[in-house]
Order: structure tokens, then sequence, then C-alpha cells
């Protein structure tokens, strides 16, 4: 059996990532969630979740053993610093998730998975991709698009968009209509095919 194909779909706050991926699970492709997995791994008595309440305080666990997200997060996108802390964390659990379910796509048949994962440059994921999708948009627009004090804060601690070009295979810009990102998108859906055979 051929190794399943992995593509990495990524972006800024705010370009429309959400929108790409719900595009291609539409089409039939399998898309596996990086923020999905996370919220899986903040289950009450996690050891992902003992292991960041012991770095971000006791706190960030509620009365019902459920994690204080918006307190993490105050927390956590306080500084870059902050932000490289919580993900050096995270990140490990997350890929471990991933390859599982990978496994299982490949299992039940697929060829191709797409990996949604926002962080992927930063967690060190790409380098098991075989196909790098990111989806950019300008900074205003992105803006709009998300509430702006939320928007500035996890904007500064990102990596710029030319990084997200110089390091992606397929480019989706996403400054214009929802019919256009979808046109876009439906081409890279057509590359992703075709390199992958």
């Amino acid at each position: 059996m051929n190794r399943i194909k992995i593509v990495g779909l990524t972006g800024q706050s705010g370009a429309g990532k959400s929108t790409v991926s719900a595009y291609f699970a539409k089409n039939g492709m399998c898309v596996i969630n990086a923020d999905e997995i996370v919220k899986n791994l903040y289950t009450p008595d996690s050891v992902c979740l003992k292991a960041v309440s012991g770095v971000f305080g006791q706190d960030i666990i509620l009365s019902d053993g459920n994690i204080d997200r918006p307190l993490l997060a105050k927390r956590a996108f306080s500084s870059k610093e902050n932000t490289h802390l919580l993900n050096s964390i995270v990140h490990p659990f997350v890929t471990y998730e991933f390859m599982q379910m990978a496994k299982q796509a490949q299992t039940d048949g697929k060829s191709v998975v797409i990996y949604d994962a926002p962080q992927l440059f930063e967690s060190g994921a790409d380098v098991f991709c075989d196909l790098i999708v990111s989806v950019t948009a300008k900074k205003e627009i992105r803006l709009e698009r998300i509430c702006i004090s939320r928007a500035e804060l996890r904007m500064s601690a990102q990596l710029d968009e030319e990084f997200f070009r110089s390091h992606s295979d397929i480019v989706i810009e996403n400054n214009f209509s929802i019919e256009q990102v979808e046109l876009a998108t439906q081409k890279a859906a057509e590359a992703i095919n075709n390199l992958m055979r």
C-alpha cells in the first residue's frame, strides 16, 4: 500500500482558510482539522491539559475539569514567547493525533488527506507534507473579517504573508468574493489531485 499523501493547508488569521477547507471537504476530500484535534486534547484529566496548566496556571482549569479557553488565550497570546511556549507543549500531541487519523484515513481507502493547520509551519508539520497550500488576503481585508483587537494580538504573533508565499506550493488569494475564492480553491483541488497521482 502506498503512503498516504499529506497536503498542508494553512494561512493567516482572517484570510479565509476555513472557507477553503470547507470547500475541500464539501467536494469529497478528506480534511483533518488541527484546531478540532486541540479541542479534543483539552479534555478533563488529559495529559495535554495537565501539561498546559502546569505552565500557564492551574486556574485555567474550571471547576468541572474543562479548560478556561479565554483565560488560556489571554495568557498564551500576551507575548510571542508565551505563544511559542504553548505551541511547544501542544504541537507534539496534535502531530501524534493527526498521524493516527491519517493512518485511519489510509485504512479507509483515502490516498490524500488535507491537514488544515493554522500553525503548520510553527509546529514543524510542514516537513511531513507532500504539498502545502496557503490562503492569503490583504491585512485590511483580514481585519474586516475578524474582531480587530483579537486579530491584532494574534496577527502580531504570526508569520507574515511573504513567508507563507515563499514556503508554499500553492497560494490561494482570498481578497475577492466567495465565488472567486471557490474558483481558486477548485483549481487548487485539481492541481492537488494531478500532483498526487
